[in-house]
């Protein structure tokens, strides 16, 4: 493990990379390479790893023939040295842009440099020579270049189109190079880079501005990002290019894996830098679990030179540079998270009627507790119906009231049932609850107040046996009601309604997405005022399974942890196999801080909580364990439909593993590197 400190972005596999745009001087490599050098230096000071240049942006991209005068070339070469030389105690790797000659012909080049040294020199493959580009006036193509070297600053470096540049250090990782067209490409050679080993993939452009091209390189580079499974780091042309006949506008963005991670304003009439972390464990993981992108790699054999170069990131501590959301399966952009909501939605009501439809019954049977689970599944089961056409009264609704079912949740669990026109009857289930425990000879039926996992289990036992044979009875199907979140926690009684149904909508649904469907539902108009006001209460109930008696309410979070943290533990430990150490310094840098913002639309001011790193690791020790030890529940799970793409516990699905795994090493690794 690396001595870097906890609060180090580089310990947990993040690489610090920059996009920067000067303003360039027309014809004048010495001011260029001034104004690259102080942008290098404020990226070095803030612990930057690689940084990216304009293309031609030592000379300016604009200047026509001007690219072919020696005296200009000449001066381009004495500019690369004096980056070269100031780089020494500099700790990026930066990549300018520059014509170069070499063999008796110009090329449009990326120069990456680093440590006092030119550390590889990549040629442009594909040259536009179209409409208002002319490239081919001046430049040779670089496609097929490959196996040569340049001197340049008094030394020998490789020069091709089969370079990757490869980090050594506490933090390892390796970046290619295109150059502005090549991305446009068919095939661009950013995708061989990345299926060679690169996962971090920079772009040096002049692309131009029109109206609505930054939109389709916004595209470009996401895609590319997405497909290449990489980071994307994207410089363009800005301030200072000539404005004879085209207009520049400095686009310069970070995507990684097909999200925008940071962008600089566009037209600036000054230098501008974005930068922000990019998770490369998170991309090695990632290429390993899609086992179609090695397979592409395999079927697409190329050969690159590696150009070594050693990178000591900072020794402080570094905030992280890159947004984390609180809850990833509820996005804080509200675009967003309406089109989640309503895909979210509509995916539950699709599967679950189409279930119905295969099955040829035309019920459903459901238990209504006054609670958020079981209120959107019957939202859910309403939806559907409608969707079939057949009548809302075809579902049978009950509410059954054990010894520790409030007044306020059964109130509202019978005004849920009216508002949606369902059948609704009502089953008291503490005669035949005390029937049992007195067949077991539980202390309680003699009086004792011992209200163990027996007693408990008793009532949730036979609300499924009632609403099972109810199903029976009526020709039906048990809609279930239970979550992703209860079912990664385990908080779910084995063979009961919340682990057991005929069909389950919520199972792909995590507890924090599960309240924002409900306020979409409210808001949708779909329903009246009042069933709205009745949505907004069962919101703000606390979250309780509601089976020991007493004044105090049994609060669910109290025993398996706030729904919030458990849910960002369960992502990021399913989705993409973080290390717990990990897990626990995103969820510190998403949730340390309670007043800076980022919360989605509808989460009440209760619920906006900070957590210091202790508490942090105390619950996602105890999802470590709870997570493990109730494999077995989920391996026998019905079906139910996945929802998102933060993943699946369906064993039919996103997630097998054997029900008798231990938890032991990832518990180890937690306590090993996470203070506190």
């Amino acid at each position: 493990m690396t001595n870097l400190p906890f609060f180090s972005p580089y310990r947990h596999g993040f690489v610090r990379v920059a996009t920067a745009v000067p303003k360039v001087k027309l014809v004048d490599p010495a001011a260029n390479a001034a104004s690259v050098l102080d942008l290098v230096r404020d990226a070095d000071a803030a612990g930057v790893a690689v940084l990216v240049f304009p293309e031609l942006g030592l000379t300016g991209y604009s200047i026509d023939d001007l690219l072919q005068q020696d005296a200009l070339l000449d001066a381009v070469e004495a500019a690369i040295a004096t980056l070269a030389k100031a780089s020494e105690k500099l700790a990026p790797l930066f990549v300018v842009g520059a014509p170069l000659r070499v063999d008796g012909r110009l090329y449009n080049t990326a120069v990456a440099i680093q440590g006092g040294k030119v550390r590889g020199v990549v040629p442009k493959s594909f040259l536009p020579n179209y409409r208002e580009f002319y490239e081919r006036r001046w430049f040779t193509p670089g496609a097929g270049v490959v196996g040569k070297t340049v001197t340049l600053a008094g030394e020998s470096a490789p020069f091709g189109t089969d370079i990757l540049l490869r980090a050594s250090g506490a933090t390892p990782f390796t970046v290619g190079v295109e150059i502005c067209e090549d991305v446009w490409t068919p095939t661009p050679p950013s995708t061989a880079q990345a299926m060679a080993g690169a996962e971090i993939l920079l772009n040096l452009s002049a692309s131009n501005i029109t109206i609505g091209k930054s939109e389709t390189r916004r595209l470009l580079c996401a895609s590319q990002s997405s497909r290449a499974i990489a980071a994307y780091v994207y410089s363009a042309a800005g301030a200072g290019e000539s404005s004879t006949d085209v207009a520049w506008d400095g686009h310069a963005d970070i995507h990684e894996m097909g999200h925008l991670l940071a962008e600089t304003p566009r037209f600036s009439t000054t230098a501008v830098m974005a930068m922000a972390d990019v998770d490369v464990d998170r991309i090695r993981q990632e290429r390993m679990r899609v086992v179609s992108f090695g397979d592409a790699a395999t079927l697409t054999p190329s050969a690159f030179r590696i150009a070594p170069f050693d990178f000591t990131p900072p020794n402080g501590e570094l905030a992280l540079a890159r947004k984390v959301e609180r809850f990833p399966f509820t996005p804080s952009d509200p675009a967003r998270l309406r089109e989640n909501c309503y895909e979210a939605y509509n995916i539950q009501v699709q599967g679950l009627a189409r279930r119905v439809e295969a099955s040829g019954l035309k019920k459903l049977v459901i238990g209504i507790s006054g609670g958020l689970d079981s209120t959107h599944a019957l939202i859910v089961a309403a939806k559907a119906m409608d969707q079939l056409s057949l009548p809302r009264t075809n579902i049978l609704a009950y509410t059954l009231p054990g010894f520790a079912t409030s007044d306020r949740t059964k109130s509202n669990a019978w005004k849920l049932m009216k508002a949606m026109g369902v059948s609704a009857d009502e089953i008291d289930i503490r005669p035949a609850a005390e029937v049992m425990l007195k067949d077991l000879d539980h202390p309680y039926s003699r009086g004792e107040p011992v209200y163990d996992v027996t007693f408990e289990n008793i009532q949730a036992g036979l609300r499924t046996d009632y609403l099972f044979r109810l199903a029976n009875h009526n020709h039906g199907m048990v809609v279930g009601t239970g979550d992703l979140s209860e079912l990664a926690l385990g908080w779910c009684t084995y063979g009961v309604g919340d682990q057991m149904s005929h069909y389950n909508p919520n199972s792909g649904v995590a507890k924090t997405l599960i309240q924002h469907l409900i306020r979409f539902v409210a808001a949708s108009g779909d329903v009246d005022a009042a069933t709205a006001d009745l949505l907004e209460d069962i919101l703000s109930t606390e979250i309780s399974p509601e089976l020991v008696p007493g004044e105090q309410v049994q609060a669910t979070e109290s025993f398996v942890g706030p729904y919030a943290l458990q849910d960002f533990n369960l992502y990021y430990l399913t989705r993409y196999g973080m290390s717990p150490s990990k897990i626990a310094f995103l969820a510190w840098t998403a949730w340390h801080d309670a007043s800076v913002g980022g919360w989605p639309v509808g989460t009440p001011d209760a619920a906006r909580k900070a957590y210091d790193l202790p508490e942090i690791r105390r619950w996602l020790e105890l999802f470590l364990r709870r997570f493990f030890a109730n494999q077995f529940k989920r391996s026998a799970m019905p079906n139910g439909p996945k929802i998102s793409s933060g993943g699946a516990l369906s064993p039919r699905g996103d997630w097998r593993m054997p029900s008798d795994a231990a938890a032991d090493i990832w518990l180890a690794e937690l306590q090993a590197n996470t203070p506190g």
